[in-house]
């Protein structure tokens, strides 16, 4: 006689395991249009950027940075035959150029993002896109006026793992989303020693947008409602912010949730749980770069095997995925208007941590500028 289930058991029903089923997660590349590109801003992301599009063999001509110095060494490093300029609007002039990217801190683009669309530069815009929903609306608008496209580079959309996850749901592979539960446990003290040491909510603002931008993506077409957000100092960390968050996110049908530890000095980890109506899609990693992902449903389990990681398929991702609305005349998958529905979820957790109330989504209109402020590299 078979033994019943016991209310407390918990443990996993058995799946066989089958064939991984054939996804494109890796970075999208154009099949000919590979335009002259002009980098501004060339602080320490910017090598990131550079060595993904060195290996996807851009066609980088121009940098620029406020400090001569800063751009001449990228140019040395990634691409010798570049211009070096230090005013902006000397790149834009260029004719030649057809898209920009813009890795500056989001109160410099500003100015600098609409001066590119109306010189009808193709835009790649660094995140989090805007501290104004309002104002990354109006962009849009302008791109769209202009004649052009605009793209952020939510590079965390192309880490192998939410890639994967991201087409899988996307394909109908688990049905339909009701739950993502994510959490990353690892060490942020590192910004003690940079100017990131004087942002109030650099976990839940400047870390967490990749977060709240992957639930977002996860959540097609359900868009999330409520969100409840707090804040917290670890007891032995170095950095000035509170380097402990989490937040609880209410959608039109479904719950999310994100739990940040970042001063953790042992065991670190970083993983996810997406449940939907036809299947369940999990991740796990000592890193935000090395990841198993695995997808249960009736048919089985299956455990594909990932090739790259985030920092650089990530940024091959965002730039490769605008050249290829460029080449097709199409909506990049990194487009603003997309960009925002995460952002407003962001904006929400920022000002429930600061007012320990739960706030509506899209009513947060502005990132409270006190806190959220990066100052200049």
């Amino acid at each position: 006689m078979a033994k019943k289930r016991q209310y407390n058991d918990l443990s996993e029903k058995k799946a066989a395991k089958i064939a991984a089923p054939k996804l494109v997660y890796q970075p999208p590349m154009p099949r000919r249009y590979n335009p002259p590109i002009g980098l501004i801003g060339c602080g320490g992301i910017s090598s990131s950027h550079l060595a993904a599009y060195k290996q996807m063999g851009l066609n980088i001509v121009a940098m620029c940075d406020l400090i001569e110095e800063r751009a001449e060494s990228r140019r040395k490093e990634f691409f010798p035959d570049a211009q070096v300029y230090t005013d902006y609007k000397q790149l834009l002039k260029r004719d030649d150029i057809e898209v920009v990217d813009i890795a500056t801190h989001p109160q410099d683009r500003v100015y600098l993002i609409p001066a590119a669309l109306k010189a009808r530069k193709h835009v790649l815009s660094q995140k989090p896109f805007v501290l104004d929903l309002n104002l990354g609306q109006k962009f849009a608008d302008l791109a769209e006026k202009m004649g052009v496209t605009l793209a952020v580079n939510q590079n965390g959309r192309w880490s192998p793992h939410w890639s994967w996850i991201r087409n899988a749901i996307a394909k109908g592979k688990v049905g339909d989303v009701q739950a993502v539960h994510m959490n990353c446990h690892w060490s942020h003290d590192w910004i003690a020693t940079t100017p990131f040491n004087r942002v109030h909510h650099i976990v839940l603002y400047d870390y967490a947008i990749h977060w709240f931008d992957a639930m977002a993506s996860f959540m097609p077409g359900n868009e999330a409602k409520i969100v409840m957000a707090n804040l917290s100092y670890a007891r032995k960390q170095v950095a000035k912010p509170p380097l402990l968050g989490q937040a609880m996110i209410e959608f039109e049908n479904g719950l999310g949730s994100l739990v940040f530890d970042g001063a953790v000095e042992f065991a670190k980890n970083d993983n996810g749980f997406i449940t939907g109506t036809k299947g369940t899609l999990q991740y796990d990693g000592p890193n935000i770069s090395d990841h198993r992902v695995k997808m249960t449903t009736r048919r089985g389990m299956v455990e594909p095997e990932l090739e790259g990681a985030w920092f650089r398929q990530g940024f091959m991702g965002s730039m490769g995925e605008l050249l290829c609305a460029i080449e097709k005349k199409c909506t990049p998958l990194n487009n603003p208007i997309d960009n925002l529905r995460g952002l407003a979820i962001c904006f929400a957790a920022v000002v429930s941590a600061q007012t320990g109330k739960p706030q509506i989504v899209g009513k947060v209109r502005k990132a409270p500028l006190d806190t959220c402020m990066v100052a200049d590299e």
